[in-house]
């Protein structure tokens, strides 16, 4: 879909990008820029920095850039149009829509339909004399029907065409079924019903919809749960089960459950902050989710090692996230549900008032895997208990916990602290390292195969990014540069590619800037714009330093080519004859 540029150029305008990054990552200024923590690639030192002025972003160490539409894209993981529709809807504007986008937005309308017609079906059938036996399941798992219709749950019959006839007989298509995830189709293709006798569970967006289901067997069969695949209106990493409930709860923390049912339970017991991810480990999308309506996450995953592991690595990506951590732990029980039903909301309340911050957690299980009556196991535990006492950034944390762990294992703090400075020490020297392959990784990201983002002329390419950032800065510039010299004449074709963008901005009476080409730019080259751009200009005499790089420009290629002037030349010659 191609918007119309002078709405983009309407929504840029309105849109403040320090407001717009600030939602997701902690700035500070610095001069006349803000920096903070990429939120694109894991790293210990700011090397993110956003321009007001020039209302860009820009990554030293992962090479990521662009105006407010780029950043919303990669932040949110949507295309273009979907990001213009994100950021048009904050600042109450309506984006005008061409032929094309209006059916694709159709038929996203019509599958959301379709979803929340299956959802009133499989509500009814639960209600339905067939579905007794799924009824009195949820009533052995303790569920009120107040619970069950808060929550929208179902039931799928157990055949084959149940609901693929009830659809279809709605209006709906065999086609629009299985885009929806709803149906299957076999080799012979034959389609036939997704789920068949399951207990439903809606999966519901922020916005309200039904975006996909959960079907559990009410036996011990495998498998114990299916899930919708992800589809033109589902996409599993990037939402919560049960967000659309608890994101207007009144409580200060979020509570990370691993599956449906403990989620439900927890709701039922009074905990309406309580959220699952989708049948898979927790995401970074997952994660700036959570981090838009709380600041504090307790983790309550499982009690065998599965869900210890598994909360291990949601406590880094809810950390990278911003996020305080703390850690609940469930003795006696296995999950969240089975320790309200033997214990009470109560009981599970006061577990939650003691749950670890997220260190004391870690060294815990640390702790938990040593004899500390025996020496040399007391000496492989502060081996390891060091290591993570380390990691920790903050200096008063490492103190703070050098002197916790010392006393576990019976030394004094002093002796265990030369400890923890030789593996802070080492942890430096490697995350410097582990940092420099990182920003030559990146870089070699940031400019991949396609030819036009290399530069074979590095003199020349440097000048033409001299010429880039004068004429974004100062756009009255332009027609005084296009008679000294052409998008032909650049040696870079990306370089020349923006030069004669540019200029067709400047004449079509837009705003030369970054956020007037995010529509037409791929990402790599927009990453590499946003570099140009965040190079300083000439604040006065530009003009002649405009002439300096076309004089640059002309002797790096005459010097590279002798034959090219004369190239140059001709071609010059019949863009004039046209």
């Amino acid at each position: 879909m191609a918007i119309d540029q002078r709405f983009l150029d309407e929504l840029n305008a309105r849109c403040d990008i320090v407001d717009l990054v600030s939602r997701y990552v902690s700035l500070k200024k610095s001069g006349s820029n803000y920096f903070g923590l990429c939120p694109f690639h894991n790293e210990k030192t700011a090397s993110f920095s956003v321009a007001p002025d020039k209302q860009i972003f820009h990554c030293f160490g992962c090479g990521a850039g662009g105006g407010p539409i780029r950043f919303v894209m990669k932040i949110e993981g949507l295309e273009f149009p979907d990001a213009v529709r994100f950021l048009a809807k904050q600042y109450g504007m309506e984006v005008p829509e061409d032929t094309a986008d209006r059916g694709q937005r159709q038929r996203r309308d019509r599958l959301l339909e379709l979803m929340k017609e299956a959802a009133r079906w499989f509500y009814a059938q639960l209600h339905a004399p067939r579905g007794k036996a799924p009824m009195e399941y949820f009533v052995r798992r303790s569920l009120s029907k107040r619970t069950m219709n808060n929550f929208g749950l179902g039931y799928a019959p157990d055949s084959f065409h149940a609901l693929l006839d009830a659809m279809t007989a709605k209006g709906y298509t065999k086609e629009e079924l299985f885009a929806a995830g709803l149906i299957v189709r076999s080799p012979k293709g034959t389609y036939y019903d997704k789920f068949r006798n399951r207990v439903m569970f809606p999966i519901i967006d922020i916005r309200g919809d039904v975006i996909a289901f959960g079907g559990r067997v009410m036996d011990d069969s495998k498998p114990k749960y299916l899930n919708s695949p992800e589809t033109m209106i589902f996409n599993k990493s990037r939402n919560l089960f049960a967000m659309n409930i608890a994101k207007k709860t009144k409580s200060d923390y979020f509570l990370l459950a691993e599956g449906y049912m403990d989620v439900i339970a927890l709701h039922q017991a009074g905990f309406d902050s309580a959220v699952a991810s989708l049948g898979t480990s927790l995401t970074e999308e997952q994660a700036r989710l959570l981090s838009r309506y709380t600041k504090n996450v307790i983790i309550c995953y499982d009690a065998d090692n599965a869900g210890q592991n598994a909360a291990q690595r949601a406590i880094d990506i809810l950390g990278r996230a911003g996020l305080s951590v703390r850690v609940l732990r469930i003795p006696g029980a296995k999950d969240p549900d089975e320790f309200i039903k033997e214990h009470g909301a109560e009981a599970f309340r006061k577990l939650i008032e003691r749950s670890e911050n997220h260190i004391m957690y870690r060294l815990q299980n640390i702790q938990d895997k040593y004899d500390l009556t025996q020496d040399d196991q007391r000496v492989l535990f502060l081996k390891e208990a060091a290591r993570e006492v380390a990691s920790l950034e903050n200096a008063v944390e490492r103190e703070v916990y050098t002197a916790r762990a010392a006393k576990t294992a019976g030394v004094t703090a002093q002796a265990f602290s030369i400890e923890v400075k030789n593996e802070t020490e080492k942890r430096r020297r490697f995350e410097k390292k582990r940092y420099q392959r990182e920003v030559r990784a990146a870089a070699d990201a940031a400019q991949p195969k396609d030819r036009s983002l290399h530069y074979d002329n590095i003199r020349s390419a440097r000048a033409e990014e001299g010429l880039l950032g004068l004429i974004f800065a100062d756009s009255s510039l332009i027609p005084e540069l296009r008679e000294l010299i052409t998008p032909a004449e650049f040696s870079s074709p990306l370089l020349g590619k923006l030069y004669a963008s540019a200029c067709r901005l400047f004449d079509e009476g837009h705003q030369v800037a970054a956020t007037a080409l995010e529509q037409e730019l791929t990402s790599g080259e927009m990453d590499h714009l946003a570099m140009v751009l965040r190079k300083p200009v000439p604040g006065e005499k530009r003009s002649q330093a405009m002439r300096d790089y076309v004089n640059v420009i002309r002797s790096s290629t005459a010097e590279d080519d002798p034959d090219s002037l004369l190239r140059i030349a001709a071609r010059k010659r019949k863009q004039t004859d046209k």
